[in-house]
């Protein structure tokens, strides 16, 4: 029985340390184990059909195509505009201006690397201009892209939702306190470094006509999280519903309103959004033949066993899981962790009392801090390429950013109302 599963986990790591895709990785490590240790493969057939046919898991898809029709059309541009005149007069300006665009673009795409692409690569030439140095303008930009996956709609939710059988409509709601609370700890770590060694240039306060001016707008695109958040809370549309909403709005919007979209820019967004979404799904492909694998061989209550054998106490074990996903975030991409992890641990959830709904807010945010985390946080990769600065360089100064993301993590995992106040 152990042989297959040494194998299995043996080859997962090869794998992935020679740059196999963590889809592939995952299929191909899961069917070594299946040949070896002689799986039967009508185990796989049920679960396939059962998982594919989820209707919360066409959320994804709808998501993904939102996210490109309004990051590569006007709608992110507007956002800009409007952060800028709200506080674009503080010191480091810019670095807040940054960090409220990608709060408010995490409402609207649900994507770290997204995020990151969209808002990074319209304030970085600007920062740069301004004086900030660019690692910190790069680990400043990387971090504000990780609440594209914390703020809702969010593809890392649904696929804890689909996956643990908890109400994805209250995941979204009790998402949204960490994430502003984290955006307010990114914004409150520019501002000490800013007024400290004097980066950027303090521009003059926007009028209140001005920021009604940007508002009005702004309005298609922040109309997006109220149509979208409005509808599920509201019971009037379930999170798939309301991601095909969001794509008849973003483009009905560019097609009719801005009138930016083209046939071009259509087959663009199409493929990018092809390609996105193939990709997540041929993760949770390989995640699940791997998870059954581990069902099979009765991994999974090994491992439940080991740990209730610790401890039963669900503040320890709070602790426990919010480091083990910090070491899981440092060298698993978002998804994967996801999907590997919340079947071997919601049945130590369910036994020992944790809100579903809490784990999973704490489960996604610590997961997704991984994106800032070296040594494989793509976002820090991204930054990196995008202003030709030393990774390790970027790494140094992402270090506050992931102090304060971490610090909210912790605040939210020991004091639950902090996230279910809302529900």
């Amino acid at each position: 029985m152990a042989t297959p599963l040494l194998v299995m986990f043996v080859l997962l790591v090869v794998l992935l340390a020679i740059g196999v895709q963590i889809g592939v990785a995952l299929s191909l490590a899961a069917m070594a184990a299946v040949v070896i240790g002689d799986v039967p493969m009508a185990i796989f057939s049920g679960i396939f059909y059962s998982t594919f046919e989820s209707v919360p898991l066409l959320a994804i898809p709808f998501f993904v195509i939102a996210g490109e029709i309004m990051s590569q059309g006007t709608l992110a541009r507007v956002l800009l505009q409007f952060s800028r005149t709200l506080v674009g007069h503080m010191h480091g300006g810019l670095a807040h201006i940054s960090v409220m665009t990608s709060l408010f673009y995490g409402a609207l795409c649900g994507s770290a690397p997204a995020t990151l692409a969209a808002v990074g690569g319209m304030v970085l030439p600007s920062m740069k201009e301004e004086g900030y140095p660019e690692p910190f303008s790069a680990a400043l930009c990387a971090a504000g892209g990780a609440l594209g996956p914390i703020i809702p709609p969010s593809i890392a939710v649904i696929l804890f939702g689909s996956m643990s059988g908890a109400s994805i409509s209250d995941l979204f709601i009790a998402m949204i306190p960490g994430g502003i609370l984290i955006a307010v700890a990114f914004m409150g770590v520019s501002y000490y470094y800013s007024r400290r060694y004097g980066y950027g240039r303090l521009a003059p306060r926007a009028s209140w006509g001005e920021r009604g001016r940007a508002l009005w707008n702004a309005k298609w695109a922040l109309l997006v999280p109220v149509i979208v958040l409005g509808g599920i809370y509201g019971g009037i549309t379930t999170p798939t519903e309301a991601g095909g909403v969001a794509v008849v709005y973003s483009l009905f919007v560019e097609c009719f309103i801005t009138r930016n979209m083209t046939w071009e820019l259509a087959g663009k967004i199409f493929m990018s959004s092809l390609r996105s979404t193939g990709m997540i799904f041929l993760i949770v492909i390989g995640a699940l033949v791997l998870g059954q694998v581990l069902v099979y061989f009765q991994a999974d209550a090994v491992i439940a066993g080991y740990i209730t054998g610790i401890t039963t106490n669900k503040y320890i074990l709070m602790a426990l899981f919010v480091l083990l996903f910090i070491l899981l975030g440092c060298f698993m991409e978002v998804s994967s962790a996801i999907l590997l992890m919340t079947p071997v641990l919601m049945p130590i959830v369910t036994a020992v009392g944790i809100n579903p709904i809490h784990f999973g807010v704490v489960f996604v945010t610590t997961i997704v801090c991984g994106v800032i985390t070296p040594p494989v946080g793509i976002n820090l990769f991204m930054a990196c390429a995008m202003t030709g600065t030393p990774f390790s360089a970027v790494c140094r100064a992402a270090g506050p950013f992931i102090c304060a993301m971490l610090g909210v993590t912790v605040l939210i995992a020991f004091v639950p109302q902090v996230c279910l106040f809302l529900l």
